[in-house]
């Protein structure tokens, strides 16, 4: 639920839009300040389960969720519809990093492949799945995209009190307020700023007071975060897990991840635009990359184990390649759609699957395996943002036409390229195989 409530919005927008009466860019909102609050939430709710144990901060979590969905549910104006998302967003957050931990915790080196397999499945799965539930639910009203959160919410919750194992709690740890708070400070101006571009003149709009101030005190405050991290005692970001070749490898490639991710929220609009089909029928065209992930990332978990995430994620993201330029210079054909839906399939059960978060288990001291995973999360948010941003700028630099998402598509697909090219860097089975030999010794 947490996954899918980052794109269940999109097909309701109108129908939200026309309930507050609010303009498109203030609409945004209901996306980027989910966003926004689930980067924030991820290191913090990461870190706090290593200081107070991982039980209590995940069933934390899920009630955050269930209560930013009620709020959501409940609202009375636009103001408290986005408090209610920015709830939701900090829950979600810990939900996926501190889950993955637990794998860590629970399962022995040679198992965890599978078992992250079966999570990363239903997190993918359901990420790309939320544009079509939410065009299901709205044969009825919008809230029902949110009501339908809260009893599972309160079922996982109680189901995790007595089923998941009761975890210590460190005491040692302390927690880091400046990095929570530049942290946030950070992502908020980076999101302002992708949010403020005028999509159909991105360089003038760049220049503009409107954007480039905000997207300049991002950039600012990121080396003033790292030097806080490298100081303070219990940082919220391991940047020291940076120090491995093999964690700023795998964190470049979730940068592009994260764009692969914000590319197939617009696949209905880009089917519709091609195809000239309705938008509920539109809405099924994600069906061959949801059912590709689904059946997909519990065999690659599998795999993994056999042969290593090096050789997983270079045939992963290579397919993920083809597909993307497939649906970028083929566009016009139903038939193309439906086997580039496939390939980028393929491609995005290895890169957001099992592999990445096996390589951070394996470079991850035990106890900062969560807010190793935390890093990865916050990673592929950005490449979210800029992705959601890249493609809106493509496209209504040509007037929503057919040729606008067709060179969005293919510079996504160049993006893979570079994707793919990182994988040869990570280390092989072998290599892997030591590095699990020698954590287990230390």
């Amino acid at each position: 639920m947490g996954s899918l409530d980052v794109g269940i919005v999109g097909p309701a927008l109108p129908s939200i839009q026309l309930y507050f009466g609010v303009n498109e860019r203030i609409l945004s909102w209901i996306f980027t300040i989910y966003i926004l609050f689930y980067m924030i939430g991820t290191p913090l709710m990461a870190k706090l389960s290593d200081i107070h144990g991982r039980r209590f901060i995940y069933i934390i979590d899920i009630v955050l969720f269930g209560v930013g969905s009620l709020v959501t549910v409940t609202c009375s104006s636009y103001e408290i519809l986005l408090l209610g998302r920015a709830i939701q967003g900090i829950g979600a957050g810990g939900i996926f990093p501190v889950a993955n931990a637990f794998i860590g915790d629970i399962f022995p080196p040679e198992k965890r492949g599978g078992a992250l397999g079966i999570l990363s499945s239903v997190w993918g799965l359901s990420g790309v799945l939320g544009p079509i539930l939410g065009g299901l639910l709205l044969n009825y009203v919008w809230q029902w995209l949110f009501i339908i959160n809260i009893p599972i919410s309160i079922a996982v919750a109680i189901a995790g009190f007595f089923i998941l194992p009761k975890s210590r709690k460190n005491p040692k740890f302390s927690f880091d307020w400046q990095g929570i708070i530049i942290l946030g400070l950070m992502v908020t101006f980076l999101a302002y700023g992708i949010n403020q571009i005028e999509t159909h003149n991105v360089v003038l709009s760049i220049l503009s007071l409107n954007v480039w101030p905000f997207l300049l005190l991002s950039v600012i405050l990121l080396p003033i975060l790292w030097k806080i991290e490298t100081r303070v005692q219990d940082p919220l970001i391991q940047v020291d897990l940076f120090k491995s070749k093999e964690v700023k490898l795998v964190n470049s490639i979730m940068v592009g991840t994260g764009l692969v991710q914000a590319s197939t929220v617009f696949v209905p609009a880009f089917v519709i635009t091609a195809l000239s089909l309705t938008p509920p029928k539109a809405s099924l065209m994600l069906l061959p990359i949801v059912l590709t992930m689904a059946l997909g990332a519990p065999v690659i978990g599998k795999l993994l184990d056999k042969f290593g995430s090096r050789n997983i994620m270079f045939t992963g993201t290579f397919i993920m390649v083809i597909g993307l330029l497939v649906m970028g210079l083929f566009a016009v054909s139903f038939y193309v759609f439906i086997v580039a839906g496939v390939l980028i399939g393929v491609g995005m059960s290895t890169a957001i699957g099992s592999p990445p978060r096996y390589i951070m288990l394996l470079e991850s001291p035990p106890q900062e395996r969560a807010s190793g995973q935390a890093i990865l999360n916050i990673i592929t948010s950005v490449g979210q943002l800029i992705g959601g941003a890249l493609i809106g700028a493509f496209v209504g630099s040509y007037a929503g036409k057919l040729i606008g998402y067709q060179y969005a598509y293919m510079f996504i697909g160049f993006a893979a390229i570079i994707m793919t090219i990182l994988t040869t860097g990570l280390k092989s089975k072998e290599e892997q195989l030591k590095t699990m030999e020698y954590s287990l010794k230390k």
